[in-house]
Formats: C-alpha cells, sequence, structure tokens
C-alpha cells in the first residue's frame, strides 16, 4: 500500500493500477504477493533512464484503494490515508521503498582534530511534493513510536516545491527496527541490506574515553566488556 501510495498511479477512466520503478526486483515483489500475471515492462524512451512499469486491472483493489483516500494524479493532492495502526508499520515500509531513503555514511569533518572523531551517520527520509501527506505521516509515526523527525521543504524555480520528513540516527534505528519487526519481510532487498546492520540486538563496549556515544551500544562504567 505504502509502494502504491508513493510510486503508484491509479488511471482515471480504468480500474488499472501502474507502479514505476527502477528497480526490477521490488516489481518483483509486488507481482509475487498479489499474484499477477502482468509482465514487468520498460518504462519511457531512450532518455527515460532504467525504469520499470508493472500494470494491471484489478477493479476490487481499485476500489479499495479509492476507498482510503487514494485519487488518481495524486502527486500534489496526496493527504491522509485511511490506514489502520496495525498495519502502518508495513505502510512506512512501502513509502521508504517508493520515496524514501536509508543514508549511512561515514563523518570525517572533525577526523583532522582527532582520529577518533570519525562517526557513522545514518539518516533516515522520504520525500513528497504534499505537505498534507508529509505532515499527517509525520504525526502518525511520532504517535506509533514517538520518533519525532523534522520536515524541511526545498524550494524550486518553475517547479512545485518538495517536502522531506527526515529522522535522526537514534529515532532511524527505532524506525527500522519497528518496521522491519521480522525476517522476510516484503521489501526492496537494497534498502533492507542497508538497514541490517542497524537491526541487530544491542550490543557493549567499554567506557569510551571520549567523543560521542555510539548510538546502538550500552556502555558500563568499570571499562571492561560486561
Amino acid at each position: 500500500m505504502g509502494l502504491i501510495a508513493t510510486d503508484g498511479n491509479l488511471e482515471r477512466r480504468r480500474p488499472v493500477i501502474t507502479i514505476v520503478s527502477k528497480d526490477h526486483s521490488l516489481l518483483e515483489t509486488v507481482r509475487r504477493c498479489l499474484r499477477l500475471r502482468t509482465p514487468i515492462r520498460r518504462h519511457g524512451g531512450a532518455g527515460a533512464g532504467h525504469n520499470h512499469r508493472l500494470s494491471w486491472y484489478d477493479r476490487s483493489l481499485y476500489q479499495w484503494l479509492r476507498e482510503i483516500g487514494l485519487t488518481p494524479a495524486k502527486s500534489l493532492t496526496l493527504s491522509p490515508l485511511h490506514i489502520p495502526d496495525e498495519n502502518f508499520a508495513d505502510f512506512f515500509r512501502g513509502c521508504i521503498d517508493g520515496d524514501g531513503s536509508i543514508l549511512v555514511y561515514t563523518d570525517r569533518y572533525h577526523a583532522t582534530t582527532c582520529a577518533r572523531y570519525v562517526y557513522e551517520r545514518l539518516y533516515l527520509s522520504i520525500v513528497s511534493a504534499s505537505y498534507a501527506f508529509i505532515d499527517w505521516l509525520r504525526a502518525t509515526v511520532y504517535r506509533l513510536t514517538h520518533a519525532e523527525g523534522s520536515i524541511t521543504v526545498q524550494s524550486r524555480t518553475g517547479a512545485h516545491s518538495a517536502w522531506t520528513l527526515r529522522y535522526s540516527k537514534t529515532e532511524s534505528i527505532r524506525l527500522l527496527k519497528w518496521m522491519y519487526y521480522a525476517p522476510g519481510l516484503p521489501c526492496l532487498e537494497r534498502k533492507r541490506a542497508t538497514a541490517e546492520k542497524f537491526l541487530a540486538p544491542l550490543g557493549h563496549a567499554a567506557k569510551r574515553r571520549a567523543g560521542r556515544p555510539r548510538v546502538g551500544w550500552i556502555y558500563n562504567g568499570t571499562g571492561h566488556d560486561m
């Protein structure tokens, strides 16, 4: 559902649902979950990049999507949807697979001052052209997980603004464990692989002398491993 809300499209005149993605494997996952026989096709012309399209006719699913709040040509009009709390982690995972990102990188900005000042950064984020949708997403995630996040806007000349909901490292780890709550869940595997190292149980490390604590580790006060 989250993937259709972000990367999907409902036709106006026919009950046809389309998802466009550069990840062929993600569309294969959709085909498997919905037991579709429709083939995945190349999307766009030579200058469109390596995008793929999955389109299928499903009157009952189309009607259900309309009932929970999805509309055709929804990019700018996407609004709060009727998603049950018990399904929201799956919905959020689909949104991240569609228009979200899991960014991990090494920050060496202060390494010239001290070699120990090297930090691993993690940001979970999602982008939308609809502020109403991104604000609702933030409020619902906060209500369910207490991860607050922050919203920023990028104004572009001659184009519509883009709103980004982003979470800090501590909150991102909490949300990754929430949305990947079990192995084998339908998802974009390359994003799950990026998140995998943060899904392990908390470890223990000796007390650090200086610098910021590593998120995901518990430090004791003796200087020895527990």
